[in-house]
């Protein structure tokens, strides 16, 4: 059985195969990756690890460094924090939790693994439609929406790219028995960690946020994202999972990441200062395109309808050696309706004469 390419974005290997091209021939602006090469930092802790025992040796089961290194940086104890195989492995543990405590409901559009992760459990969600336009005003209000057992919800949102005020979800955390908060693009939101929910984590037993490094450093091959939240929540999740969900090069990969305060704040400034000049730039473009309706966005994305005649505008671009994300695998949404991932100034400036192109 072959692989469904318009579940998520980033299938550069399959897109390539598919169109008969290498993988370095193709523009790829459906993953919301950072469009420039991890730190320098980085590469030489790979390189040390590889002449280490990071390939020789059994990960640490506990992640122990790698927990104290984001306690550092996030001023929360190590034992409130579970490293993970990426965010979506972690989602299949906040899903089999979500299980035991009712009906989790899924605001939509959204990320389809959390319907992917509760139905590993048979665990019931029900749909949760939230407004298809919103203003540019940031951050906005979480709006209001039926009551369920478990609440999802990813700030800032996937796909629309609304950033969600802290105040406004804080109010909903004691009216859940579990509330799940996916902070996976949070970094990259210029002036995002103001709405973070980590600082209320040690108050509220009920509140689990997961975060990635994926996104903020393009480091998607790596698989690294941690859980925060109740220290015996955690346990139970390490309880449930393999013994090594990650390996060694990732680990020290995060433990280089996390412990670099200046490298981490020099980082985030530039993805800021891009995420802000270059998504103006590409949502006043796509809107100056006969047949295209942009909305604003908070984070590196940009969600648009195309309400022109054109029909497979995706295929269209894919033709062009250009990958943008087909959003039909998010409920509510439909065949008009597409997700840009922001690239530097010159990939945005093929992205949009291409639209362009095929449009006219």
């Amino acid at each position: 059985m072959g692989l469904d390419l318009h579940k998520h974005g980033g299938n550069l290997t399959e897109e390539a195969r598919r169109l008969g091209v290498s993988e370095h021939a193709l523009l790829d602006a459906s993953a919301s990756l950072v469009p420039f090469p991890p730190p320098a930092a980085l590469e030489e802790c790979l390189k040390a690890a590889l002449q280490g025992s990071a390939l020789r040796s059994y990960p640490d089961c506990s992640h122990q460094s790698l927990r104290e290194a984001i306690s550092s940086f996030h001023g929360i104890p190590p034992s409130m924090i579970l490293p993970g195989n990426g965010a979506a492995e972690l989602f299949t543990w906040a899903a089999r939790d979500a299980a035991t405590e009712g009906v989790s409901g899924l605001p939509n559009p959204g990320f389809s693994d959390y319907a992917r992760a509760l139905r590993c459990w048979d665990a019931p969600y029900i749909d949760l439609n939230l407004p298809l336009s919103w203003s540019a005003t940031t951050p906005q209000p979480f709006p209001l929406l039926p009551k369920t057992d478990v609440l999802w919800i990813t700030n800032p949102h996937n796909p629309t790219g609304q950033l969600w005020s802290h105040d406004s979800i804080h109010k909903l955390i004691k009216k859940h028995s579990l509330l799940i908060c996916d902070e996976a693009f949070l970094p990259l939101a210029p002036n995002g960690e103001q709405q973070s929910l980590l600082p209320l984590i040690t108050k509220y037993p009920n509140l689990v946020v997961i975060r990635s490094l994926t996104k903020l450093f393009g480091i998607a091959g790596l698989r690294l994202g941690y859980a925060v939240g109740n220290e015996h929540r955690l346990k139970k999740w390490q309880e449930w999972r393999d013994p090594w969900p990650l390996n060694g090069l990732a680990i020290m990969a995060g433990v280089r990441l996390m412990t670099d305060k200046k490298l981490l704040s020099n980082w985030i400034n530039r993805v800021h200062q891009w995420v802000s000049v270059e998504g103006s730039w590409l949502y006043n473009k796509l809107n100056s395109i006969p047949g295209i309706t942009a909305h604003p966005s908070a984070v590196n994305f940009i969600l648009f309808k195309n309400t022109s005649s054109v029909s497979r505008l995706r295929e269209r671009l894919s033709e062009k050696h250009i990958l943008i994300r087909d959003c039909e695998s998010f409920k509510a949404l439909g065949k008009q309706w597409f997700r840009v991932s922001l690239q530097d100034r010159v990939g945005n400036q093929l992205i949009t004469s291409a639209i362009q192109e095929i449009v006219n």
